[in-house]
């Protein structure tokens, strides 16, 4: 799976609500009442995630969930970091 261009990546992000590009990979944030429910959310994440064999770099701030997705083999984003940006994000609306 190679890398897509940033014209792709552009347009793929117009369908993504609230992810965007920073560098070589895709970003979104995500807000919890409390700490608990943050960390819930990144277990239940870390499955998809495991299932999926494609890792997010997750940073956890109280009630603040950082994702950040690319694909590291390919130097850059691919199909993979959007499927499982898709998958993060229907994992948080079932939240």
């Amino acid at each position: 799976m190679s890398a897509l261009s940033k014209q792709e990546i552009q347009e793929k992000l117009k369908g993504m609500r609230d992810w965007s590009q920073a560098g070589k990979s895709i970003h979104k944030k995500f807000a919890f009442k409390t700490f608990l429910e943050s960390i819930a959310f990144v277990n239940r994440i870390a499955e998809a995630a495991e299932k999926a064999g494609h890792h997010p770099d997750i940073t956890i701030n109280y009630n603040m969930v950082g994702i950040a997705l690319s694909t590291h083999s390919e130097g850059g984003i691919t199909e993979k970091d959007f499927a499982l940006a898709g998958e993060i994000d229907r994992t948080a609306a079932a939240s």
